[in-house]
């Protein structure tokens, strides 16, 4: 694994503008096998999630996140790939809720071969009985 610095930009975006912005920077981890690339990183108090750790397994398009260890307790997966929709749950302190992600986009301009880049994700969510919002999350690596 290798030790790289990674800028983190979260948005909720509404019909009329773009909530809910953050952003931060925060060491993490790249791994390239050649089939696959592996980002890693510990969340911060900005994301709520301060303790976690998030990790993004990319493979042809498709991208896996898994967030474990700290305010979540349990595992939380996510699979984001363009045009379909994924099903699962999303694990909270106060117990698990049913979750459906449909990706609108994926931008991956990750050069595997020297680890720098960045990838751009649009997407729906709903967390069944909460909310409903539509995100974007970019990570580049600085």
């Amino acid at each position: 694994m290798k030790d790289i610095m990674l800028k983190i930009i979260g948005e909720q975006i509404t019909q009329y503008s773009s909530d809910g912005h953050m952003e931060f920077i925060t060491a993490g981890k790249y791994h390239s096998d050649g089939d696959s690339v592996l980002l890693e990183y510990d969340e911060s108090e900005l994301s709520g999630m301060e303790g976690c750790t998030t990790s993004l397994r990319i493979t042809d398009g498709k991208i896996k996140m898994q967030r474990y260890g700290g305010a979540i307790g349990v595992d939380t997966a996510i699979e984001f790939e363009q045009g379909r929709r994924f099903k699962g749950y999303y694990d909270t302190p106060f117990g698990s809720v049913a979750m459906e992600v449909l990706t609108n986009y994926v931008v991956n301009n990750i050069e595997s071969d020297n680890g720098t880049g960045y990838l751009d994700i649009d997407y729906n969510i709903s967390l069944k009985g909460l909310s409903e919002s539509r995100s974007r999350l970019k990570i580049e690596i600085m």
